[in-house]
């Protein structure tokens, strides 16, 4: 924390993959960046200053925006709230990678309460009753018997990485008596924020929230119907419930015809069997122009695929220590010119120790150091 409030006196940007912290999952992140949820906007008395609203006015006069997919469909998100705007409007928007923009747009045309909101909320109305009703110290017992209550719910939703449908354990006594403690220590802490509410503009955001978090939790739970699916997932520590539509075209269409002019949809994976009416369906786009090209990559002359022939399925459970096996062999065939992906960091980090110790080419890993500094 004190490298990065360090940083935060120099840097220009603010973007923190630039910072010199290798890692900021967790909780660090969280006590370094702003939410929607909890941003005061113009009410903030370090407005100004803010890099988030800096590099906003820097897109409003821009003649080119790139961002990600999560940040356009957020921006869609805050407009349609009525909360302004983070994008300037454009006359041509081009998606790249366009391929997963349905599953994305699920997620954001969709519903989410995750442990993070909740734990966030208590957090942050202890630190807004403390900065602005100290005398009120039932807001400070309410928040901390929320805390108490969603760790209690993430316990009883069973070990990290699941991602099952919310009926797996609907039914659990458990699940139910934990879920009704956290309704409960939630509306409380609404009920208690209440009253201070009009003391500053910390604990009325906190008693907002609050009541959104209130109303997103009952939708989650009466959810269960033929256009939605309801899910849940679980981390070492969170938990995410999760109201997912099983369409997106009617929202996505909208969604365009509110920024009108011409969409440019790209991606190497856009087509099945050498046509497009599947995506076409997925994203409601209507009669668009289509156009497939080959890579102008010369594959036959300049790549080589190998496919090792003795590993075992990945399910197996000396698949790793096999694979590594194949992939430090791999390395000393190419000189050490090589990029490495694994389908979790638990894999990442066995492989980066076994490599380490078993060859002299440097050893870039994703964790140990910046983002911006990995790819420097």
């Amino acid at each position: 924390f004190q490298r990065l409030r360090e940083w935060s006196g120099v840097t220009r940007s603010g973007d923190l993959a630039e910072a010199p912290v290798a890692s900021l999952e967790g909780p660090l992140l969280g006590k370094v960046t702003s939410t929607p949820d909890n941003c005061l906007g113009q009410e903030c008395p370090l407005y100004s200053d803010c890099h988030l609203m800096a590099a906003r006015r820097n897109a409003q006069e821009a003649d080119v925006v790139v961002v990600n997919h999560h940040l356009l469909m957020a921006d869609w998100a805050v407009r349609q709230g009525g909360f302004g705007e983070v994008l300037p409007e454009a006359d041509a928007w081009g998606l790249d990678e366009a391929h997963q923009l349905p599953e994305t747009a699920a997620q954001f045309f969709g519903l989410t309460v995750s442990s993070r909101q909740l734990m966030d909320l208590a957090r942050d109305a202890r630190v807004e009753q403390l900065r602005e009703a100290a005398d009120a110290g039932d807001v400070a017992d309410a928040a901390a018997a929320l805390h108490k209550a969603v760790q209690d719910l993430r316990l009883t939703l069973g070990q990290a990485g699941r991602r099952d449908p919310w009926s797996a354990v609907a039914d659990d006594a458990a699940v139910t008596e934990a879920l009704g403690h956290l309704r409960e220590r939630l509306a409380g802490l609404h009920e208690t924020l209440g009253p201070q509410a009009q003391r500053g503009k910390g604990l009325e955001s906190a008693w907002r929230r609050a009541a959104e978090l209130q109303d997103s939790l009952g939708e989650f739970l009466e959810g269960a119907d033929a256009e939605h699916v309801q899910w849940f997932e679980t981390h070492n520590q969170a938990f995410l419930l999760r109201l997912t539509p099983l369409e997106v075209a009617g929202n996505f269409r909208q969604q365009m015809a509110r920024h009108p002019g011409s969409w440019v949809f790209t991606s190497a994976t856009l087509s099945v069997g050498g046509r497009f009416e599947h995506y076409l369906n997925r994203l409601g786009l209507v009669e668009p122009e289509t156009l497939r090209l080959e890579s102008p990559f010369d594959y036959q002359r300049n790549a080589l695929l190998y496919v090792p022939a003795k590993l075992p399925p990945p399910s197996a459970p000396d698949y790793l220590d096999r694979f590594l096996v194949m992939a430090e062999w791999t390395l000393r065939e190419s000189r050490g010119r090589a990029f490495l992906l694994f389908t979790s960091h638990r894999a990442l980090r066995i492989a980066a120790d076994y490599l380490r110790e078993r060859t002299d080419h440097p050893l870039l890993v994703q964790g140990e150091a910046a983002q911006a500094r990995l790819l420097e």
